[in-house]
């Protein structure tokens, strides 16, 4: 089963590119399947990971950014692959 973790914060306005920096940077204590980092309007930021595991599986999450970046707390999801069709 593929598993994907969508890491999402907004960064204090104007700070967006160190939000993405600080993201980017973060290593993970495993290695994903895939690894993707977006960014949106208003220094939004976005990280998800795919893993080959059991959606109840512990896998490694990026951490909250330091304090000073932010406007709020991290939203985080988690979802599973499904067949298409």
């Amino acid at each position: 089963m593929t598993v994907a973790l969508m890491w999402e914060a907004r960064a204090v306005p104007g700070r967006g590119g160190e939000l993405l920096d600080w993201a980017r940077a973060q290593d993970l204590a495993g290695t994903p399947l895939r690894r993707e980092t977006f960014r949106a309007p208003q220094d939004r930021v976005l990280v998800i990971t795919w893993w080959d595991a059991p959606y109840e599986a512990e896998l490694p999450e990026l951490p909250e950014p330091p304090g000073e970046l932010t406007t709020r707390a991290v939203h985080r999801w988690r979802f599973e692959s499904v067949a298409s069709g």
